[in-house]
């Protein structure tokens, strides 16, 4: 069945032709072809949060990491109120950065534990093609915040060893 090209009097098959003839120069040249999951794991190296996985309406901003996108100069704004609060009294919990230590990839919704207690949640997580390691992001007790702090993550049934590192895991040289 031959597809038509025409929609409100347009003829669409010579800007099809021209996508398909750049498409097939760009791959000729070494380009290749990537999907939303090439997407999710730059954005991750990059340390970005993803709304719906790291960020959501249960999060605010400073627990999220991310006091550089509020206008803390302004007088007023939506939030300003808890979020004021929260950046002079401190949050009980934040978004950390973390690295396996053990073979195993902590996903979105594995729960992470202190100890033996269920102390947070990891919100992304990859094996890295350019890192060569399992790294993501996890909501954990500010008091196991700090940088080469270890906790578990729960994968499957099986308790496997992460630890925090800085974000973002990978910085282009300039």
């Amino acid at each position: 069945m031959a597809m038509d090209t025409h929609f409100a009097g347009i003829d669409f098959s010579a800007p099809s032709a021209e996508v398909a003839r750049v498409w097939q120069a760009l791959v000729a040249t070494g380009a290749r072809p990537a999907g939303l999951g090439a997407r999710d794991t730059l954005r991750l190296e990059a340390g970005m949060r993803l709304h719906g996985n790291d960020i959501d309406e249960t999060t605010t901003a400073v627990e999220a990491d991310l006091n550089w996108i509020v206008g803390w100069k302004k007088d007023d704004f939506i939030g300003a109120g808890p979020l004021r609060e929260q950046k002079a009294s401190g949050t009980t919990r934040k978004i950390v950065g973390f690295e396996m230590l053990e073979r195993g990839i902590g996903r979105h919704g594995y729960d992470a534990y202190i100890g033996d207690t269920k102390a947070g949640i990891v919100t992304s997580g990859t094996q890295t093609p350019h890192l060569k390691k399992s790294i993501g992001m996890a909501y954990l007790p500010i008091e196991h915040t700090a940088p080469d702090t270890e906790f578990d993550i729960d994968i499957r049934g099986r308790r496997t060893r992460a630890r925090v590192v800085p974000m973002p895991f990978y910085k282009r040289q300039k």
